[in-house]
């Protein structure tokens, strides 16, 4: 018997967490249409402008002419292309390291990497607030899972001196956490791992390209050696392509080949997308004022909205998440801001924990003062009608 569909979506739509498809009808940028109306975009991971950069949409579009639209066939067998190949040299040099792995999403990435890590009989030490996918693939490792509280070293500490002597273990953390935009500590991690016989994995897929001085990740930004640590990412954020990656070593790299099911029983990633991601990345190397003017946007919108006494997550990145507490709230204040022509969807649970609905603005090197200005007026207007402030 089939389930009663509607109404599982009536009990969602009661407590405010149904969620709906809005269909965009132009390409990502910090001005988007929909429904035929102009909006300004507090909403999208394309936090350097790239996903639509003239450079990255012709490398795609030579690219096909080239190379066809999809690759034909998995990586193992006959879908492994020139695109690929390259895209894979310009990731590892980018990321200081011997070699990259490159995957179709970056969701598939981790549960392709965590089970080819661990087996059923270790251990996996996981921050409390790790992304959807992380969690995910630790439960498909069938490992012992762990989780420590938020960026908490201590707590991870404890969790360490705990386990048994010699088990293999995993202590796996994003750079940048996805919902509050902070970082996590990774210097102390690392120490931990390195004091208690551990490996070190980091979900960069919003530092990569935006964090640290080339751009390089949190690796960077906290001047640690690449190499201590098995890193993944996505081609999605400021990439502005799509797919997701591992570095490492070559050893590294041949191994997953052969062990990660995610990569091996998949098609290969479109080539037009890899030779994109490419581009993207030399642009990433060649112009870091993309970075300097998304640094300046993100300081005044984080000192905007404090000076309006909006609360905000203990953010260092360019997600700026304002905590409005309760589900009704958020999608009030999206809808509020919506009619206003400022476009910024409500995160309600089980996306964050109970009781931390938000709004959460991502900020762009390309939104223009202009833009900015427009944004913390409506929001000052939604969030003094509503009394979020």
């Amino acid at each position: 018997m089939l389930r009663d569909f509607k109404q599982e979506i009536k009990n969602l739509e009661t407590r405010h967490l149904r969620r709906q498809l809005r269909i965009m009808e132009s390409p990502s940028d910090t001005t988007i249409t929909i429904e035929g109306r102009r909006f300004i975009s507090m909403a999208s991971n394309n936090y350097l402008g790239l996903a639509n950069h003239p450079a990255v949409s012709r490398a795609a579009i030579e690219a096909i002419e080239q190379w066809g639209v999809g690759a034909g066939a998995a990586r193992l067998m006959s879908g492994t292309m020139t695109p690929h190949h390259q895209l894979e040299w310009d990731l590892a040099k980018f990321k200081q390291v011997e070699a990259a792995l490159t995957f179709g999403t970056g969701y598939t990435t981790n549960l392709g990497l965590i089970p080819a890590l661990i087996d059923r009989n270790g251990l996996i030490l996981a921050d409390r607030y790790c992304h959807a996918s992380l969690i995910e693939a630790c439960r498909l490792a069938k490992a012992t899972l762990r989780v420590f509280h938020h960026n908490d070293a201590e707590h991870l500490e404890k969790l360490l001196k705990k386990r048994e002597k010699a088990r293999s273990t995993l202590v796996v953390t994003e750079g940048v956490f996805s919902m509050d935009g902070d970082l996590a500590p990774l210097p102390d991690l690392l120490a931990l791992c390195r004091q208690h016989d551990a490996t070190l994995v980091i979900d960069d897929a919003h530092g990569t390209g935006v964090m640290g001085k080339n751009g390089q990740g949190t690796v960077e930004h906290f001047g640690l050696n690449p190499r201590d640590a098995i890193q993944m990412g996505t081609l999605s954020k400021a990439i502005g392509a799509s797919g997701g990656y591992v570095a490492g070593t070559t050893a590294f790299k041949d191994y997953l080949i052969n062990t990660a099911k995610a990569f091996i029983y998949t098609t290969a990633q479109p080539p037009a997308i890899a030779a994109a991601a490419s581009a993207a990345i030399r642009i990433i190397q060649d112009e870091p004022a993309r970075r300097e003017r998304l640094r300046t946007n993100q300081n005044a919108l984080h000192a905007a909205l404090t000076d309006l006494s909006f609360q905000l997550t203990d953010t260092q990145s360019p997600i700026l998440p304002i905590i409005v507490k309760s589900p009704e709230r958020a999608v009030e204040m999206s809808q509020a801001l919506y009619e206003a022509g400022i476009y910024v969807p409500a995160i309600r649970p089980p996306t964050v924990p109970k009781h931390s609905s938000r709004l959460r603005l991502t900020v762009s090197s390309e939104h223009t003062q202009e833009q900015l200005e427009n944004a913390v007026r409506s929001l000052q207007k939604a969030g003094t009608a509503l009394r979020v402030i």
